[in-house]
């Protein structure tokens, strides 16, 4: 495929991924992630020609003027839509199918200092949330998500959903696998905590009611004690 084709389906992707693109003008100067694609096709074509140095320092530029990291060794595919984009780090022997689409935060890594293949293999129409973690080299099949924030260590099968840290399939072809855990309402660790004091403190406020109760009815049933003893002293 020529690069003036790649160029108008990298532009495509974008209008398919985000309702926010208005026109062509805008998407082609404002989208940071449209330009670290561009930067790195570039820097690639340096890389597979063994101009090393020069591969890098594209890549570095890119980096610094978009917020987007990718190895000019990685591969990838047709209409890779990066939204927008900070914080992306893609290693490199990395490779991402056609129409894959990746939000910010994301790493596509390794797990250490091996040789050779070290990083993930992500297959066609995958999407990946922000803040994920891929790690280590295994594919991720066709047609996946891979939840927010979750860390991905070993093998996706295709039309999955994972979740979790470490990332777990909790959905498989539609149908769910496992627990009943629901990537769109995860539990909120924050929140928990709210209810949990706010319990304790309704438990503390019912305590502390009933000991006035208590109080109260000792000093009614003192009452006519006193009367009686002010009364014989008199």
């Amino acid at each position: 495929m020529g690069a003036w084709s790649n160029i108008r389906s990298d532009i495509e992707a974008v209008f398919e991924n985000d309702p926010a693109a208005r026109s062509k003008f805008e998407v082609i100067f404002t989208y940071s992630g449209l330009h670290a694609i561009w930067a790195h096709r570039v820097a690639h074509f340096f890389f597979r020609h063994r101009w090393y140095t020069v591969a890098r320092v594209i890549s570095q530029i890119s980096r610094f003027m978009t917020g987007i990291e990718i190895h000019p060794g990685a591969k990838i595919g047709r209409k890779l839509f990066i939204d927008h984009g900070m914080g992306v780090v893609i290693g490199e022997t990395c490779e991402i199918g056609d129409e894959v689409v990746i939000y910010q935060g994301v790493t596509l890594g390794g797990t250490g200092k091996e040789k050779g293949k070290r990083h993930p293999t992500i297959g066609n129409r995958v999407v990946i949330a922000s803040g994920a973690k891929v790690l280590g080299s295994f594919t991720v099949g066709d047609n996946s998500n891979i939840g927010a924030n979750s860390v991905v260590l070993k093998p996706v099968p295709a039309d999955s959903t994972v979740v979790g840290i470490p990332g777990r399939v909790v959905k498989r072809n539609g149908e769910r696998v496992g627990d009943r855990l629901d990537h769109t309402n995860l539990p909120d660790p924050l929140i928990e905590t709210f209810r949990f004091m706010q319990k304790e403190i309704n438990e503390l406020k019912a305590e502390v009611e009933r000991l006035k109760g208590k109080e109260n009815k000792e000093q009614e049933a003192a009452e006519p004690e006193k009367v009686g003893a002010a009364a014989q002293e008199s």
